[in-house]
């Protein structure tokens, strides 16, 4: 039972051992602020997240003089991510882990502890990324990092108005370069801490085929075109995934790439890459985050992938978490399982897991039946 006694000086900082959120708590501890450090155990292995980042955190919180906390979240990060990724490799997709763990494992539950254990109502990460209150629509707004290289508001856009409105993000203002030279002025344990580079599973595991390896049993199949020739054989669809071209171990006289995956067939089926790009799809498990979930399309620039640039598309809500996506132009890539992100400028409005391409043969005769997107106000 959450206790209603909250304590709104004390901030709970969630310390992964890397620099990032070493430097969000120092700012807060700077700032006067009773910062107490937690670190959610999610697994055994090298790197953040994991023993070695449990340490590096435990030696941060005694550098800052504060107490660091441990909480056993492996069952929770076993059942929500790496169930949640061998399930959706052995379906054919590729999963987005970052912004599921985000919700399920990680803002959620460090939340919940803190508000029950400590009575503390404000939990803050080492995200780059801002949070603003909007009165008008009665809102907290997510918004993009002043840093665009290290904005990280894409795997954020699970988080409910709840989390949003207990939130800190003290990274959000800065460039990395700011906090690699707040962390040398600190004297922090982590200042040259060199950065991870990939998602948590592959910094434990070495790649994610690796990981997946220890679920996933090979299961040979066929590599074959669009009109069905087979071209080659594979040794699991888990290997594989939308728009790839490396490693397909296939000689042809034009690029080839993944157009899909047929998990009931154990097909890989490629193409080129015109007939990997297509003009609409559909998003599930929408999260209307910054704005009340609209009636009409509305047009927005749309990001399918952490590290593409967004594209001015149109979101159709189908129902309350379910939208059409549709683009002027074919994009390339846009793969079953992973994140798409809508934004209005810096202001991310919504976003949802891929569900289904469709390639348009002649998207400029297929009726609509829509009025003229809105327009969102920021």
């Amino acid at each position: 039972m959450i206790k209603t006694s909250i304590s709104l000086q004390k901030i709970v900082v969630g310390l992964s051992g890397g620099v990032d959120s070493s430097v969000a708590a120092a700012i807060l501890h700077n700032q006067g602020y009773d910062i107490v450090g937690l670190t959610l155990w999610l697994m055994k292995g090298k790197g953040q997240c994991c023993s070695e980042g449990m340490v590096d955190a435990a030696t941060i919180c005694e550098q800052l003089g504060v107490f660091h906390h441990i909480v056993d979240a492996r069952d929770l990060f076993q059942e929500n991510i790496i169930n949640y990724l061998v399930t959706g490799y052995q379906e054919g997709i590729t999963p987005s882990p970052c912004s599921q763990c985000n919700r399920a494992v990680k803002f959620g539950p460090m939340l919940q502890w803190a508000k029950n254990e400590l009575d503390v109502a404000k939990i803050a990460t080492g995200h780059y990324a801002r949070i603003s209150y909007e009165s008008v629509s009665d809102r907290y707004q997510l918004k993009r990092a002043v840093d665009r290289n290290k904005d990280q508001s894409y795997f954020l856009y699970d988080l409910s108005q709840e989390i949003l409105s207990s939130c800190v993000f003290p990274l959000g203002e800065l460039h990395k370069s700011e906090t690699r030279a707040i962390a040398n002025q600190y004297n922090l344990s982590t200042a040259n801490k060199p950065e991870s580079q990939d998602l948590c599973l592959v910094e434990s595991h070495g790649s994610m085929q690796t990981f997946l390896e220890k679920y996933i049993a090979p299961q040979p199949g066929d590599i074959v075109d669009t009109k069905g020739k087979v071209l080659g054989q594979h040794q699991g669809i888990h290997n594989y995934t939308v728009g790839q071209r490396k490693g397909l171990g296939l000689a042809a006289a034009h690029p080839l790439y993944v157009v899909s995956i047929d998990p009931k067939k154990n097909q890989v089926i490629v193409g080129s890459r015109a007939e990997v790009s297509d003009h609409e799809f559909y998003v599930k498990n929408v999260n209307w985050v910054s704005i009340n979930a609209p009636t009409a399309p509305i047009s927005a620039e749309i990001q399918v992938r952490y590290r593409t640039e967004p594209v001015i598309g149109t979101v159709i809500p189908m129902d309350d978490q379910l939208v059409k996506i549709i683009f002027d132009e074919p994009i390339f890539g846009i793969t079953p399982g992973q994140a798409a992100v809508w934004y209005d400028g810096e202001i991310l409005l919504g976003g949802g897991i891929i569900e289904k391409a469709i390639a348009l043969e002649n998207p400029a005769n297929q009726p609509l039946g829509i009025s003229q997107p809105e327009q969102i106000n920021s």
